[in-house]
């Protein structure tokens, strides 16, 4: 059985506010670049958390995660390189 499709993915940064359909197998960060914009990132191993934003609606499941702390996490922290989206809407802030 499979989770919910997502459909499309809200983003924040710098002060604009863009929303994307999903293209399924996606990243937040690679959906953030192919809808034009330009998230920060630097090794996109979840290594260095130069990628990381919040995510206010939605949820997301994080491959792998070398840089956040379990708070930063419950706060809804996440390395978007590593992060594939696992409900229908989803509405990431880069702050």
């Amino acid at each position: 059985m499979t989770g919910p499709t997502t459909e499309k993915v809200t983003f924040s940064i710098d002060r604009r506010t863009t929303t994307v359909s999903y293209r399924d197998g996606n990243t937040l960060l690679e959906t953030a670049r192919l809808a034009g914009l330009n998230p920060p990132s630097s090794c996109e191993s979840g290594s260095c958390a130069t990628c990381m934003a919040r995510v206010v609606e939605g949820s997301v499941r994080m491959f792998n995660n070398d840089a956040l702390t379990d708070e930063e996490v419950a706060e809804g922290w996440v390395l978007t390189c590593q992060s594939l989206p696992t409900s229908p809407e989803v509405r990431v802030i880069y702050e």
